[in-house]
């Protein structure tokens, strides 16, 4: 139960969205920014970088045609009949195009650092842990905690849309709108600290370090086929599963509170199993953990710069 304090808490933050900047026609609201301001970003520095990157034609295409989805998306949301409609196709519309911005960034990753630098990493986390953690969580390795791994791991991708839905049907549009600005704005965070500072990961960079094989059931297939046929080599740090599952963990406290508490197991497993099951090194996860509660702690003051910037080019326009 939330209590009259923290609604009312609850009700400034989700005021702070629905401010909308027309441009052709087209109302765009915060998440629109973060989106549409990283593709012309990855599209800048793909052209700046042309020479540096493994078919860049492909990844301009790829920029421009995801471009197109988006924008038509805000297009058709809000003619659609019944807002609910409206709604998910803008939800999945920014969903989606954070999915294609990792896939677009990991390719990216060694633009601007010409190598991977898991060496380093690696060094830091033996100065700290005496040891590398993924290595040593081998002796703990049994089916069925392989099994409850690979199930948290993966459940994540019914959590993000499930949890909109949720949240859109119990609280309405701006509380939607605030989780899609976050998840937005945390992705992009993820995506830049790839070209910052790129790792291959631990089965790129130390595969013939592990003994010991991951075997499970059903999940643990699951989450091998994400490895073998979605996953790309890098995109580790900071860990994008830890970053949304922080964010998704704290906007179910938010505005879902018995959810939160459910899906209590589910994330902190979650966390553990990043470097559990070999995608992460620890400090991935931890970095992503940290990055996840950062931007929730920033994003106010960043819908609140949308809404002045918005509301001075309404100014001048009148």
């Amino acid at each position: 139960m939330i209590g009259r304090r923290e609604g009312d808490r609850l009700d400034r933050i989700a005021s702070l969205y629905g401010q909308r900047l027309t441009v052709l026609g087209a109302g765009l609201q915060a998440a629109d920014g973060v989106i549409l301001g990283a593709l012309a970003l990855f599209g800048l520095l793909i052209v700046v970088f042309w020479a540096r990157l493994p078919a860049p034609g492909g990844l301009l295409l790829r920029i421009t045609g995801w471009t197109a989805f988006y924008i038509a998306a805000i297009y058709i949301g809000p003619i659609l009949p019944g807002r609910a409609l409206g709604s998910f196709v803008r939800m999945a519309a920014v969903m989606i195009l954070c999915g294609q911005l990792y896939f677009i960034a990991a390719r990216m990753e060694l633009v601007f650092i010409r190598s991977w630098q898991d060496p380093a990493l690696l060094g830091f986390e033996n100065a700290v842990f005496g040891g590398q953690p993924t290595i040593w969580l081998q002796r703990l390795i049994a089916p069925p905690l392989t099994e409850w791994m690979m199930f948290a791991y993966v459940i994540y991708l019914v959590i993000y849309p499930a949890l909109g839905a949720l949240i859109y049907f119990r609280r309405g549009e701006k509380p939607l709108e605030d989780y899609l600005f976050v998840l937005a704005v945390t992705n992009i965070a993820c995506f830049l600290g790839f070209l910052a500072f790129p790792i291959a990961g631990p089965l790129y960079y130390k595969a013939v370090a592990y003994t010991v094989p991951l075997k499970g059931g059903f999940f643990t297939a699951c989450g091998e086929y994400i490895r073998k046929n979605i996953h790309e080599i890098g995109g580790n740090i900071p860990s994008p599963h830890c970053a949304i599952a922080t964010v998704m963990w704290i906007m179910a406290r938010r505005y879902l509170r018995p959810a939160f508490y459910v899906l209590a197991p589910v994330i902190l497993s979650l966390y553990i199993s990043t470097f559990y099951l070999r995608y992460h090194y620890l400090t991935d996860s931890i970095v992503g953990i940290l990055t996840g509660a950062l931007m929730i702690g920033v994003s106010p003051a960043l819908v609140r710069a949308w809404n002045a910037a918005a509301g001075r080019v309404r100014a001048v326009k009148e």
